[in-house]
């Protein structure tokens, strides 16, 4: 510094102590330059007064020597409290040179800056309001300070600084939130306390309402819940609690759209607690906005679904996860069902998760809390004052559905979650059928795809979805269109509905989609796809047959109706060219038939052909059934047809008997045992009646080898009363069943004779494969 400068009104005795390097020296400057400005405000002389700070400030505060910038900064503090009350004409003249010595490479200087700053503010109070944008700059940078000088004095001024903006009501938060959003993604722990502080204090004053931007710094606050510190983190979670509450009590004035996309990132984090408090607040915001959400219901599904397949690793996040699930499906409602136009003033574009990321709200319960009220209501009830004053909300399902095909179509997902997803699509297509029946054609192949899953409780809710597809009225069309995939498209033909003439003795009083019995329910057009592409993926996938093929059609037959299931199945498999499965299937079927609780109105339907309906189900599975030897036997035993029973096992001579089929024999003597047959073998006693019966069952025994399933039958024969033994007067009015006039006629001669052409064919496919074309002279005589 230029010893020879004139700093008046300095003297130089006070400008030779403030460049003094002992502290006691500067600070009996200041006292002098104290003394001084109290002179000039008593004079009222405002322009030396101002010549003094300018002097300080250019010549000594902002100085390139270290000892004057120390003296600089002391006597800028000494102006202040001579100014008093005064020196809020100044403060900016006093502050600016202050705050540039925050960025002082020397941490003494730093600390005498915080020093003089502090008793700036201190004189001033509330007149440093309008600067408080660049104190809280600088003081967010000291928080940071890796000096604990430093940092303890910045502390004092910031509590200092605090106070005031507490006790005043001029504070300026419009102003004040930009600067409060850019520094809230700060990496640095202090500097990340420093905000997190701020925001309790700004949150408790009456004055200040804070809630208004939330959705500007809700991002930041969630990104400060993770850092590593436990105090941080526990002080993040105190905040967000108290904006929780803040919510709750004001859900009306609450910003709940420009927040839920912030949610919904954050819902997905690997941070086990930022994720359960983000899940917390879906969850209330779910249950406080009401059908204000479900414009973001495919990012909340994003969010939400693979959490509940998470394990008591993560339990807490799970439970909270599935409020969040059937909260936001009860906010679907068969009124979301209208079509678009028909509602107008409704938001048509539902917003993408992927979107300006500020636009999140929170919940009602503070941190996370993962404890859930059943009896609060999930709809508008809460949120009327803010629903009233929104547009109405349409359901878009293209977004929904899009992650619901998703997440079913990955494997990696867990069971239940994939559980969760066909629950989700159920209940739609009862919610929203028409809107959802134009998304059937994408979804229809992934949930053929899900029988093949490994829980049986994933397939039976599958289940549940296909047959609410193949049922609803919703899904009534003259032509939906090719369900299949590309591993299982099908030509336009074979995806007709079956004609009279192609399905045997179908009645034609059926439904548009397909020709059924007029004693079942109505099915509409996707019904009769379904059970094609049902049976292709049986083809495709034997193992699924096996191991799943009975506890499918079993459920199918509950969930439908399973005289509609035979018989469409029936009809199919009449025409399907792959004979080898279509004996594998016609067995799996007879035995479903035979032994499943399931069918028991269907057999005792069967039992008693009376009925028109009857008669024609039982021609339509007689005609597949020949597909299967055995199985066309049992058939017969089933319905009490047994003089036809005995005619085909007569025509078993000149088939080709192999184990298979010896094997079946033996399967069907053990199901004459079961209990389903006890009337069959009850009627035995009635000898005169049942003569051909006893013959059918004599020639089973006469095709079996000696055997278990031989010694079985041929028991149970010599079981067989003498019919002399059992006449009566009555029974020699009886007539044979067969024979009574009020039974409907049935071309019995006509099925035999479709059961031997079924039968050629099967023998010839087997030659051609064997290649022993030399045997075709055993083929059936016609």
């Amino acid at each position: 510094m230029n010893p020879e400068k004139d700093f008046a009104p300095l003297t130089p005795n006070i400008v030779r102590a403030l460049n003094d390097k002992l502290y006691e020296k500067r600070k009996v400057a200041a006292l002098e330059i104290e003394k001084l400005v109290r002179e000039f405000v008593a004079q009222n002389n405002t322009v030396q007064i101002k010549h003094v700070i300018q002097t300080l400030s250019q010549e000594f505060a902002l100085s390139q020597h270290p000892h004057s910038r120390k003296g600089g900064l002391i006597g800028l503090a000494a102006c202040s409290i001579a100014l008093g009350k005064d020196s809020g004409l100044y403060l900016k003249e006093l502050i600016e040179p202050v705050l540039t010595c925050f960025n002082d490479a020397d941490s003494r200087l730093r600390y005498y800056a915080c020093e003089a700053l502090y008793n700036i503010v201190k004189v001033a109070r509330g007149a440093v309001l309008p600067h408080f944008n660049v104190l809280f700059d600088g003081l967010s940078k000291l928080a940071a300070d890796p000096d604990p000088n430093v940092k303890s004095g910045s502390e004092l001024l910031d509590r200092l600084l605090k106070d005031i903006v507490t006790e005043s009501n001029k504070f300026d938060l419009v102003g004040f939130i930009p600067l409060l959003r850019e520094r809230i993604y700060s990496n640095n722990q202090y500097a990340r306390q420093f905000i997190i502080s701020w925001i309790l204090v700004l949150e408790s004053v009456p004055d200040i309402n804070l809630l208004d931007y939330l959705p500007e710094i809700l991002d930041g606050l969630f990104q400060i819940l993770g850092d590593n510190g436990k105090e941080i983190r526990k002080m993040c979670e105190v905040v967000l609690g108290e904006f929780l509450k803040e919510i709750k009590k004001n859900p009306s004035s609450v910003k709940f759209a420009e927040m839920a996309n912030i949610l919904v990132i954050h819902c997905q984090t690997t941070d086990d607690l930022i994720q359960l408090t983000a899940m917390c607040w879906m969850r209330e915001f779910i249950q406080l906005a009401g059908r204000v959400m479900l414009p973001y219901s495919s990012g909340i599904l994003t969010a939400v679904l693979p959490c509940l397949a998470y394990d008591d690793r993560k339990k807490s996040i799970k439970e909270v996860a599935n409020v969040c699930n059937q909260s936001l499906m009860k906010l679907v409602t068969p009124e979301d069902d209208e079509p678009d136009e028909a509602r107008p003033g409704q938001r048509q574009a539902e917003p993408n998760p992927d979107d300006a990321l500020p636009k999140q709200e929170g919940t009602a319960s503070g941190g996370p809390d993962v404890s859930c009220d059943s009896s609060f209501s999930c709809g508008l009830s809460v949120f009327t004052a803010a629903s009233t004053e929104r547009a109405p909300v349409t359901l878009h399902l293209d977004g929904i559905v899009q992650v619901l095909n998703c997440h079913l179509s990955d494997t990696a997902i867990g069971m239940m979650t994939r559980i969760a997803v066909l629950k989700w699509l159920y209940h739609l297509y009862i919610k929203t059928p028409r809107k959802m029946f134009r998304h059937t054609d994408s979804l229809f192949p992934i949930l053929l795809q899900t029988l093949s899953d490994e829980s049986d409780e994933v397939i039976l809710k599958d289940l549940e979805v296909l047959a609410e597809i193949a049922s609803s009225p919703a899904g009534q069309t003259d032509d939906p269109g090719p369900l299949d995939g590309p591993d299982l498209r099908t030509s336009h033909s074979e995806l007709q509905v079956p004609t009279p003439s192609r399905a045997g003795l179908l009645n034609t009083s059926g439904t548009k989609g397909l020709e059924c019995s007029p004693s079942t329910p109505t099915m509409n057009s996707y019904f009769y796809k379904f059970m094609i592409n049902l049976l292709k993926r049986f083809s495709s996938e034997r193992k699924l047959l096996e191991v799943r093929g009975p506890f499918i059609i079993r459920q199918l037959c509950l969930l439908l109706n399973a005289e509609n299931i035979f018989h469409s199945m029936a009809d199919i498999l009449l025409r399907e060219e792959d004979l080898k499965f279509a004996s594998t299937m016609v067995h799996a079927l007879n035995t479903i038939l035979l032994t499943s609780t399931e069918l028991f109105q269907l057999r005792n339907q069967l039992k008693d052909l009376k009925t028109l309906e009857s008669q024609n189900l039982f021609c339509c599975l007689y005609r597949s059934w020949c597909h299967n030897p055995v199985t066309t036997v049992s058939l017969c035993f089933l319905t009490q047809n047994y003089r036809h029973a005995y005619d085909l096992i007569q025509k078993f001579g000149d088939l080709e008997v192999t184990v298979d089929f010896l094997a079946e024999v033996d399967k069907l003597v053990q199901l004459i045992e079961c209990p389903i047959f006890t009337y069959l073998r009850l009627q035995l006693l009635d000898v005169k009646n049942n003569p051909y019966l006893i013959k059918a069952l004599y020639g089973l025994l006469m095709l079996l080898p000696q055997s278990s399933a031989f010694q079985l039958l041929s028991h149970r024969l010599q079981c067989v009363p003498n019919p002399e033994l059992l006449q009566t007067e009555d029974s020699l009015k009886a007539t044979p069943k067969s024979q009574k006039a009020d039974s409907p006629s049935i071309d019995y001669t006509e099925l035999l004779q479709h059961f031997e052409k079924v039968q050629n064919k099967h023998l010839e496919v087997r030659h051609q494969r064997s290649g022993r074309g030399d045997h075709l002279d055993r083929r059936v005589v016609l």
